[in-house]
């Protein structure tokens, strides 16, 4: 596909639609969204659910438990993934306190808010804190003990989330394995996720494995765009994206680990727009492609090739632009949007739909059109979060 061609199909989506009459399915989308707040100049909780009611992003993954936010989607009908933070992972061991953290941030908003998980820790097996890391699994335990005293063990779920770096092995897909050193902290977690019945969240971001090694790894391939693909040798699976690799070896590593009965889910992903000069691929228009395209096989109900039964379940990273986040310029340019409610680039979110793409030679007609419709989509958003003003 040549550069007018992705052009247009970024573009043109529902205004193409509208001029050509031709008729194509529109799905509404079923992505979820990281709302991280390292930034001083995002909108408040309110705006935002305003914005997100307008693109009908209806599920949601805090990285603490903000009570702002919360009361800001009361009676909203959003799905809410909360969070404790890894600094006090070691005091949720004592029951108690997973109790008393219980009645301050989940009780007073049940059920008129929609906590479905809470994240006990983040990425704590990527650190080098071996006693967090011990203290993950029994946290996690008493927290879910704690939700059984009060019998919401069912509705809200228990689980942690991972990079990508626990696995020893990623490829092909069918040889994906753990780490040898954290298998004696994994067996354990994924024996509670098996009897909890709580899903194995990872973080996989294809956008590193690129920027690493731009030279031998396929742009198109990380992008879900029209490539040659790649075959797993022991299964003769095809695989033309990288992040679907990815996800099946972690179901590769979890079997081996003796368990099929817990899912996997991506509790991130997403590609930055801006990058240092180092960071290969860092552009609008990577992000728009991996982004966009992302959305669409989200809209599909598509499977990996291994789970083929089992739609996806992504929480794209991030809603905003943080501007405080330390590192690479990468860090502060996974968004979105801009915290003024404008869209950092054109992905098809459109009151809550995700549309059609016509890639036909029909559509380039019309390009100025779908242009102009997108900058109208960019300046709603911006009066919708900015109404209250």
């Amino acid at each position: 596909m040549d550069a007018v061609d992705r052009l247009c199909s970024r573009y043109l989506l529902f205004f193409y639609l509208l001029i050509s009459g031709s008729v194509h399915q529109t799905v509404s989308i079923g992505v979820g969204i990281n709302y991280g707040q390292i930034a001083n100049d995002l909108p408040s909780p309110t705006r935002v659910a305003s914005l997100l009611r307008s693109i009908n992003i209806s599920r949601i993954k805090l990285y603490d438990a903000d009570q702002n936010v919360l009361s800001a989607f009361l009676n909203s009908n959003v799905e809410f993934i909360i969070g404790i933070g890894n600094e006090i992972v070691g005091s949720m061991m004592d029951v108690t306190k997973a109790q008393a953290w219980l009645q301050q941030y989940v009780e007073p908003y049940i059920p008129n808010a929609r906590i479905a998980c809470i994240t006990v820790g983040n990425e704590v097996y990527s650190s080098n804190d071996t006693t967090l890391m011990a203290n993950l699994l029994p946290a996690m335990q008493s927290v879910y003990q704690a939700l059984v005293s009060i019998g919401l063990d069912k509705q809200i779920k228990v689980t942690t989330a991972h990079s990508l770096n626990i696995l020893g092995n990623s490829f092909p897909p069918s040889s994906g394995s753990f780490r040898g050193d954290l298998a004696q902290y994994i067996q354990p977690l994924l024996n509670f996720h098996a009897m909890a019945k709580s899903p194995f969240l990872i973080n996989a971001y294809p956008y590193f494995a690129y920027k690493d090694n731009p030279n031998s790894i396929s742009l198109q391939y990380v992008l879900f765009e029209p490539n040659p693909g790649v075959i797993d040798p022991n299964t003769n699976l095809k695989y033309d994206n990288m992040l679907y690799a990815q996800i099946d070896s972690v179901y590769s590593a979890i079997k081996a680990m003796g368990h099929t009965d817990v899912d996997v889910r991506i509790s991130e992903t997403g590609w930055p727009s801006k990058g240092d000069p180092s960071e290969f691929g860092a552009t609008p228009d990577n992000a728009a492609a991996y982004n966009g395209n992302l959305l669409q096989r989200i809209s599909m109900n598509q499977g990996t090739p291994l789970m083929p039964s089992v739609p996806i379940d992504i929480h794209v990273f991030a809603l905003f632009n943080e501007n405080l986040k330390p590192g690479p310029t990468s860090e502060r340019n996974y968004g979105l949007f801009y915290p003024d409610g404008t869209p950092v680039y054109n992905i098809g979110l459109k009151t809550g739909h995700l549309l059609g793409i016509s890639n036909s030679p029909a559509s380039k007609h019309v390009i100025i059109a779908g242009f102009f419709f997108s900058l109208i989509t960019a300046l709603f958003s911006a009066l919708i979060l900015y109404s209250d003003r």
